[in-house]
C-alpha cells in the first residue's frame, strides 16, 4: 500500500503529465494552424487573398487563444515547483 507521500507524489506526477499532454496538443495545434495559414498564403493569388483573410484572422485569433493557455500552464508547473 502506498504511504500517504508516495501518494501526493503519484498524484503530482500525475497533474504535471495531464499538464504537458495539454501543453503538446496545443503547441502541435498551432503548428499545424500556421501551416494551414502559410498554405493559404502561398496557393491564393493576390486577387482572392482577401477572400482567405478571415480564415487568416481566425488561425491567427486561435493561436494565439492557444499560445495564452500554453503560457497559464506552464506558469501554473512552475508555480507548483
Amino acid at each position: 500500500m502506498l504511504s500517504s507521500k508516495e501518494s501526493e507524489l503519484v498524484k503530482a506526477q500525475n497533474e504535471v503529465i495531464g499538464i504537458l499532454f495539454e501543453v503538446i496538443k496545443r503547441l502541435q495545434a498551432n503548428i499545424d494552424l500556421q501551416d494551414e495559414g502559410v498554405n493559404i498564403i502561398i496557393e491564393t493569388k493576390d486577387s482572392e487573398l482577401k477572400d482567405k483573410k478571415n480564415r487568416l484572422d481566425e488561425i491567427t485569433n486561435e493561436r494565439n487563444k492557444n499560445s495564452e493557455i500554453i503560457s497559464q500552464l506552464l506558469k501554473k508547473l512552475d508555480s507548483d515547483q
